[in-house]
């Protein structure tokens, strides 16, 4: 994450509240279309990776969010799920995960939701993640703290893991890799009082943010999976890093994201787990 110097160069060139106000004006362009479509999509197709979806509801919202942010921060860069990059040589990009969900929503699951995070240097410094469903809208930027709905946000605090609920994700490539993160799951489940799977990172982020969850970890992920949620964990007071250890990186594709009283507990414990064997179940 940044460091003081960074972020006082960074203000000194960017007013990060106005621009704020813009994500969360995207996040609202997001919920409102994925309001109206819910249970109502027209098509569906795979791209490619067994459960990798995309659907005509992802694409709209891609769009009009794509627009929007062209109009109002035409001097950013943009990296979005479905269109990819649009790079205009800028430090700033925005990361947009138009539907985070996409098979939830597609079974009318209702656990989803719309990310828009904005990285300076590969390092997130704010972000807007809404979730439809709860009518819940979460905002953070650095060094102003998280909100959902206005009201500020706090990390829980467990004390100890036995105590702690989790969640989780299995990526995509789980079908195709030993590296996956079934045998954490189990032996967590054991650990603790439960661990649970939303199915959309970015919520899930956002629910450690919120005390409704303790801890989360999931490797796989893409940069617009996490760049919202970890500042607004992180400005939440909790702790984001790469698992089982090292710093966080937004490219990695993996994430730590806990209370402050669970960090060396459950990395202790993420440390433990034996690689799971596939073969008990072909």
């Amino acid at each position: 994450m940044l460091d003081i110097n960074q972020i006082e160069e960074l203000t000194k060139s960017v007013n990060l509240l106005e621009i704020l106000d813009i994500a969360k004006s995207s996040a609202l362009i997001g919920n409102e279309i994925l309001k109206n479509n819910y249970n109502k999509i027209q098509t569906i197709s795979s791209k490619g990776r067994k459960g990798d979806l995309v659907t005509n509801v992802d694409l709209e919202v891609e769009n009009k969010i794509k627009e929007y942010l062209t109009m109002k921060t035409p001097n950013i860069s943009i990296n979005a799920e479905e269109s990819g990059k649009l790079n205009k040589c800028s430090d700033l990009t925005w990361c947009i995960d138009p539907l985070d969900g996409t098979t939830n929503y597609s079974h009318g699951y209702p656990f989803f939701g719309t990310s828009i995070g904005l990285v300076y240097k590969n390092n997130p410094i704010l972000g807007a993640i809404s979730v439809p469903y709860l009518n819940e809208l979460y905002l953070a930027c650095i060094g102003e703290g998280s909100y959902c709905n206005d009201s500020k946000l706090k990390v829980s605090n467990p004390g100890i893991l036995a105590d702690s609920l989790l969640v989780t994700g299995f990526s995509y490539d789980r079908f195709e890799t030993e590296d996956n993160n079934y045998a954490e799951f189990c032996y967590l489940t054991h650990k603790t009082r439960g661990v649970r799977r939303g199915g959309a990172a970015a919520v899930d982020l956002a629910f450690v943010a919120a005390g409704k969850v303790d801890g989360y970890w999931e490797r796989g992920l893409e940069v617009w999976d996490l760049a919202a949620g970890a500042i607004i964990v992180k400005e939440a007071g909790g702790i984001i890093s790469d698992y089982p250890s090292g710093e966080f990186n937004l490219s990695s594709g993996r994430i730590l994201a806990c209370s402050p009283s669970l960090e060396n507990e459950l990395r202790k414990e993420l440390n433990n787990v034996s690689p799971f064997d596939e073969s008990l179940y072909t």
